[in-house]
């Protein structure tokens, strides 16, 4: 029976690693920290905030709408663009609209995420990368006529 938690385990891992790499994990990770940050900051004491009032309701909406949209590139990769450039319009309105941006780390590090959720493209089998540098290589070996 002990020898099948490691398994178990090692299994559970690596399903969540394929799972991972359909999707910008890593994009909604950063999203979702700075989504946090921003909705977080207006909850501190009055003594560490710039702005009473206005300042934290926006920044309790602009950090929910943060980790919605970073649940959404976790969801729906293929929504991953419109996700992405809300997060970055989100993410710099955050810096006038609350407490300077999460006091500029919870803007950058939504911007961040923004822009890798863009940026962010499939993995790729490893035999379709093989078959394409052996047609390349084949390519390049072939005389020019």
């Amino acid at each position: 029976m002990a020898d099948d938690h490691p398994g178990a385990l090692r299994r559970a891992r690596l399903a969540f690693r394929g799972w991972r790499r359909t999707r910008p994990f890593w994009a909604a990770v950063w999203t979702a920290l700075g989504g946090f940050v921003i909705f977080y900051l207006p909850l501190a004491p009055v003594t560490a905030l710039l702005h009473v009032g206005l300042g934290g309701i926006t920044g309790m909406a602009g950090g929910a709408i943060l980790m919605a949209l970073a649940l959404l590139m976790l969801l729906l990769p293929s929504q991953r663009y419109t996700a992405g450039i809300i997060t970055v319009i989100v993410g710099v309105a955050s810096f006038p609209l609350t407490n300077l941006g999460g006091f500029f780390v919870g803007m950058f590090c939504s911007v961040l995420g923004g822009v890798m959720a863009v940026g962010w493209m499939p993995a790729k089998p490893a035999r379709k990368w093989r078959r394409l540098r052996r047609i390349a290589a084949a390519e390049a070996a072939a005389p020019n006529s």
